[in-house]
């Protein structure tokens, strides 16, 4: 369990209870759905991802969905997740029939007919709710074609104590009481806040991906206000 009272196995639910005030949380603020585009393009896919095959891990209310969509329009885009609430919201959004929406937790996807190869996996602020990332790291690189993609775009802040002072500002700020009045429950906003200074720094988080098996392992951070607070991960599946 976090500081915040969430355990790993209670992050989905807390997700569904907040899909829609997240959703318009996430919408004000335009520098949230650039990111995720601009991690997107740094996955290198193709133009226009013509006869690829993606995996959206983690797709919340689809706004990572929309951004691999954007670089990838001719993809097949399998986006999955296991906040039924965030899911609804996500599927409420007009798609077209390339993409597809699967209700599941991401550690079980073969449970759901969900199976590689994959030419590419997204999965954006996702890694550091799970209970066992280097496990899921392994299992994504099994997944991935050789030579395919993982991008992961997640929130890290421990090698850089500026970030970290910047971070702590924007939750207490903006995010926490921006969220309280829209629900009226912090709950989910405090596990943001905490879940993202307890993650690994670039660093650490770089050497996990080596050490499940990917190459040609790097890292690129944000422009903006974000810049060392979030940043795109990637690596690539053994040829």
């Amino acid at each position: 369990m976090d500081k915040a009272g969430l355990s790993r196995n209670e992050v989905p639910d807390a997700f569904d209870v907040g899909a829609r005030a997240y959703d318009r949380l996430v919408g004000a603020n335009p520098g949230y759905h650039n990111g995720l585009r601009l991690s997107a393009r740094r996955m290198g896919l193709p133009m226009r991802g013509q006869g690829l095959r993606l995996l959206d891990a983690g797709c919340g209310t689809g706004a990572s969905t929309a951004a691999l969509l954007e670089v990838a329009p001719e993809a097949e885009i399998i986006a999955v997740d296991a906040a039924r609430g965030m899911l609804d919201a996500a599927q409420a959004k007009s798609w077209p029939s390339t993409v597809r929406f699967v209700h599941a937790r991401i550690e079980e996807l073969d449970k759901h007919g969900v199976t590689g190869p994959f030419d590419g996996i997204f999965a954006a602020y996702l890694l550091r709710n799970l209970a066992d990332p280097d496990d899921q790291l392994r299992a994504f690189r099994t997944m991935l074609r050789p030579g395919g993609t993982l991008a992961v775009h997640e929130y890290s802040v421990r090698d850089s104590a500026a970030a970290t002072r910047i971070w702590h500002a924007v939750c207490w700020g903006i995010i926490i009481p921006a969220g309280w009045l829209r629900t009226r429950n912090t709950t989910l906003y405090r596990h943001l806040w905490r879940s993202a200074l307890a993650f690994d720094g670039a660093a650490r988080f770089r050497q996990r991906l080596s050490d499940a098996g990917f190459d040609e392992v790097h890292s690129e951070t944000m422009p903006g206000w974000e810049k060392d607070i979030v940043h795109t991960f990637v690596g690539k599946a053994p040829q």
